[in-house]
C-alpha cells in the first residue's frame, strides 16, 4: 500500500466531508500556529485567563440575542466547554474509528477560531506528528509512528491521548464552571462518546461507532466517567429508539427548561421517548 502523507490526513478528510461546517488544517512542528483575531490556542483557555475570557464572550454574546437574558457565569462556561470540546475530540477519535491511528495532541498543538467566516462550527488548526497505530498499518513507517500490540493497547493510546489534552483544559474551565473532578470529567467523556457517535451516524456506521465506544469506554477507565451508556427505549408503537445516559448536564434548562436534550439526565423516560420519536419523524 503507498505511505499516507500524513497519518490523520485522511480521516479528516472525511470528518470535514460530512461537517462542512468545520475546517481542519495540519501544520508541520516548524510552523507556528496562528494567532490573533478569532484565534484562541488550546494552551490559553487552559491557562484560564485573558483567552478563555476572550473565547467565552462569543457564547455570552449568542445567549443574550437567541434569549434576551444573560446566562449564568457557569451556564455560559459550560457552553464555551462543549462548544471546543465536541470537535477537538473529534480530532481524536475519527482518525482512530475510521484508520485505527490515534494522534498525541497536547494543548500546544491545538488552536481554534469559532468566528471563520462560512464555517459554523469553526477552524481548527493543528500540530500532528506522533500517533499510534496498529501493526501492518502503512502509516507505521511516517516519522513519530508507534506501534502498539493490538486494538485494547490502541484503545488505551486513545483514553491517554484524549485525557492529556483534556486535562488542562478542564483546569481552565473548572472555576468558571463551579465544577470538578467528576463532573468535568463527565462532561468531557459525554463529548468523546457524542461526538463520533453523531459522525458515526453520517458515514452510515453508527452501529460500529456504538460498539466501539462501549469497548472504549466500558465503566472502569478514570479519569472518564461511566461508560458509553448506550441503550434502547420503547415507543408506544413499539418502536426501538437507540439514545445513552448522559454523564452530565449542560445546563441548557437555565434558559429554556422545555426544550432539554432527550440524553440529559433530567429528562424523564415518557419526555424523552417524545423527543426521540419527533427526532426520528423529522
Amino acid at each position: 500500500m503507498p505511505l499516507p502523507s500524513s497519518a490523520v490526513a485522511d480521516a479528516y478528510a472525511r470528518l470535514t466531508e460530512v461537517v462542512p461546517g468545520l475546517a481542519i488544517t495540519e501544520l508541520p512542528l516548524e510552523q507556528p500556529l496562528p494567532t490573533g483575531g478569532g484565534w484562541a490556542s488550546a494552551a490559553a483557555l487552559a491557562e484560564g485567563g485573558a483567552g478563555l475570557e476572550a473565547f467565552l464572550a462569543r457564547d455570552d454574546a449568542q445567549v443574550l440575542r437567541d434569549h434576551g437574558r444573560r446566562g449564568r457565569p457557569d451556564v455560559i462556561a459550560s457552553f464555551g466547554l462543549h462548544r471546543y470540546a465536541w470537535p477537538v475530540c473529534l480530532l481524536f477519535t475519527v482518525p482512530w474509528f475510521l484508520h485505527r491511528r490515534v494522534p498525541r495532541l497536547p494543548v500546544t498543538h491545538v488552536t481554534y477560531d469559532r468566528t471563520a467566516e462560512g464555517l459554523d462550527m469553526g477552524h481548527l488548526v493543528v500540530h500532528t506528528g506522533s500517533f499510534a497505530c496498529l501493526p501492518g498499518d502503512p502509516a507505521a513507517a511516517l516519522p513519530g509512528a508507534r506501534v502498539v500490540a493490538d486494538e485494547e493497547a490502541l484503545r488505551a493510546e486513545m483514553r491517554a491521548a484524549v485525557a492529556e489534552h483534556m486535562e488542562p483544559v478542564l483546569a481552565g474551565f473548572g472555576p468558571r464552571m463551579r465544577r470538578r473532578g467528576r463532573a468535568l470529567w463527565g462532561m468531557a467523556t459525554d463529548e468523546v462518546v457524542e461526538g463520533i457517535w453523531y459522525v458515526a451516524d453520517l458515514f452510515g456506521e453508527q452501529p460500529r461507532a456504538v460498539r466501539e465506544l462501549e469497548r472504549l469506554l466500558p465503566g472502569t477507565t478514570k479519569p472518564y466517567v461511566g461508560s458509553a451508556a448506550f441503550r434502547e427505549v420503547t415507543g408506544p408503537n413499539g418502536e426501538v429508539l437507540p439514545t445513552r445516559d448522559r454523564a452530565s448536564c449542560c445546563m441548557y434548562y437555565t434558559l429554556d427548561a422545555l426544550d432539554a436534550c432527550p440524553t440529559c439526565p433530567r429528562t424523564c423516560e415518557a419526555e424523552r421517548v417524545t423527543k426521540l420519536l419527533a427526532a426520528a419523524a423529522s
